[in-house]
């Protein structure tokens, strides 16, 4: 299943949807704001989606000043109350999966004990909550190697790995090759862009220096791996959906 990210207009949405037949991966509760007035903003985005035409929805959790490994317990508290909120947001719309950020950021958090404070805070948060998937995505992460253990250390069925592969493509030293294969296994979404290696840029696969084809062909053949294109114009976005189903 191809999601597209709600970066663009209702309208063009709507268009996107209608045309390339994908379903819609929702940015819209992971803004403060909005999860400050959580049932209204339900009742709100119920609409929206009714009129862009989706059944399919996919939400990206919070992440703007949220540490699930955070040392204060008020920091930690919050994450908590805004991924659950999220997760109530997942349920009452439908949603298949939601999309959390690591929130690590390198030159500020060590990695030793970072493995350990991840598995206890999604332990914890997983505990009664198995009907929905959860994938952890990278993002300022320069190393594979920890999220490939925290993966490890939760063994829950509805617990995987998102691989943003713009990101790795610009914040990490290794090559997003190395990424997508040592990281194959335990990967089930994936998010889709690209970039010249310096910056985010979020343009359409193809209009970067990202390997695409090396770097997807890891996920062909794969029914449960489903993946959402994240660009910010209607053309990049029909580049990409065009490109990944003739890879896949």
């Amino acid at each position: 299943m191809i999601y597209v990210s709600h970066l663009l207009r209702d309208e063009e949405m709507k268009e996107l949807v209608e045309e390339l037949q994908v379903g819609v991966e929702s940015i819209e509760f992971s803004i403060s704001e909005n999860l400050d007035h959580l049932s209204e903003y339900i009742k709100t985005y119920r609409k929206r989606l009714q009129f862009i035409g989706t059944r399919e929805l996919t939400l990206h959790g919070p992440f703007l000043d949220l540490n699930p490994v955070a040392y204060d317990s008020r920091v930690r508290r919050v994450t908590m109350e805004r991924f659950i909120q999220c997760y109530e947001a997942a349920q009452e719309l439908g949603a298949k999966k939601i999309v959390y950020h690591t929130c690590y950021h390198p030159g500020i958090y060590f990695l030793i004990g970072w493995a350990e404070r991840m598995e206890e805070f999604f332990h914890e948060f997983l505990a009664d909550r198995k009907d929905i998937s959860i994938v952890l995505e990278n993002v300022f992460d320069r190393e594979w190697e920890p999220i490939l253990e925290v993966k490890q250390r939760l063994p829950e069925p509805n617990f995987s790995l998102c691989l943003d592969i713009g990101h790795a493509h610009c914040m990490s030293p290794h090559p997003v090759e190395e990424w997508a294969q040592k990281l194959a296994g335990e990967i089930t979404h994936l998010h889709v862009h690209d970039n010249h290696g310096e910056r985010d840029e979020h343009l359409g696969l193809g209009k970067g220096t990202i390997p695409v084809r090396e770097v997807l062909k890891n996920f062909q053949g794969r029914e449960d791996c489903t993946y959402t294109i994240e660009c910010n114009t209607k053309e990049d976005v029909r580049m990409s959906c065009r490109m990944l189903r003739e890879i896949l």
